[in-house]
């Protein structure tokens, strides 16, 4: 079956789980070696059917920016892009061309998909209450409304009982390990027409209010304000000088949305133009800034 994700790093865990690939269990799906030799796993591990080529990415950050441009524009792709180089880490043109092919290579997943739907009309959807991820699928959702494929779902649950009385807890597909992923199929069920519709009618009602960021609010998809987020910032921010890359990590930690540091290092950028963030020491690697707040102006 096909499988359809909307994260790397879930596409890249997803891929391990249907070839049994090494995977490094210090680190979790994030650290998915997919060329590298094949490791001992468990015997309790039953890998999720099929190849590790029916796997789909569409990692096309659709809770941010202009969503009435097409998915493949190159708005998009320079969007993505600006996105990855927030950090400042590689400024190099050869990093920036690297990443630019990569992102392009992302784009030709909707026609893979599109071209494997000529021989196999079911696909299966594995979607969280992310921002990114329900974007990407009712955006899916609209895409292929007028197909005939069939659409079953797995929908990720907001905790999992395991044993000894342990609760795991999880935010997105990319806290699942290879190993893991076959023990989520029972949840699968197959998406209606009437569902298909609604969930496609959604998206376009996103992509007419064209907000510059959606989030979910009270587990509704709304569209935003850009500063819509900053209210963490400014809770983290002190007058206590701070690298960016700590302040950052802080809010990763303390407010788990599934928002990428990528979206935080823009908006404190902004913030710091606006004047609501003083740098106190400058760095070309954005991360290693000292930063304060501005106590002159109210924020």
């Amino acid at each position: 079956m096909i499988e359809v994700l909307f994260g790397e790093s879930e596409a890249g865990s997803m891929k391990c789980a249907k070839s049994k690939q090494k995977i490094c269990h210090s680190d979790g799906p994030t650290a998915v070696f997919g060329n590298s030799s094949p490791a001992p796993f468990p015997k309790e591990w039953i890998p999720v059917p099929g190849l590790s080529s029916e796997v789909i990415c569409l990692p096309y950050m659709l809770d941010i920016g202009n969503i009435q441009e097409p998915f493949d524009s190159s708005y998009r792709q320079d969007l993505i892009l600006s996105m990855y180089t927030q950090s400042g880490w590689d400024t190099t043109a050869q990093y920036a061309d690297e990443l630019r092919k990569g992102i392009a290579k992302t784009m030709l997943e909707y026609p893979r998909l599109l071209k494997m739907l000529e021989t196999e009309q079911t696909i299966r959807v594995w979607f969280g209450r992310t921002p990114y991820s329900l974007c990407g699928f009712y955006w899916l959702c609209a895409q292929l409304f007028q197909t005939d494929c069939e659409i079953f779902v797995v929908e990720l649950p907001e905790h999992k009982e395991e044993p000894g009385n342990v609760i795991t807890s999880f935010q997105n597909w990319g806290d699942i390990p290879a190993e893991e992923w076959s023990s989520f199929l029972p949840l699968q069920r197959k998406l209606t027409r009437n569902e298909r519709k609604m969930y496609a009618h959604t998206w376009m009602e996103l992509v007419e209010d064209n907000s510059p960021l959606r989030a979910v609010i009270n587990q509704k998809l709304t569209g935003v304000p850009e500063y819509f987020y900053d209210f963490l910032i400014k809770k983290r921010i002190t007058e206590k000088p701070v690298r960016e890359a700590r302040l950052i990590g802080d809010i990763l930690g303390l407010y788990p949305l599934s928002i990428g540091d990528w979206w935080y290092a823009l908006r404190i950028e902004q913030m710091i133009q606006s004047g609501e963030i003083c740098v106190l020491a400058d760095s070309e690697q954005k991360y290693q800034r000292l930063l304060k707040r501005n106590t002159k102006i109210k924020t």
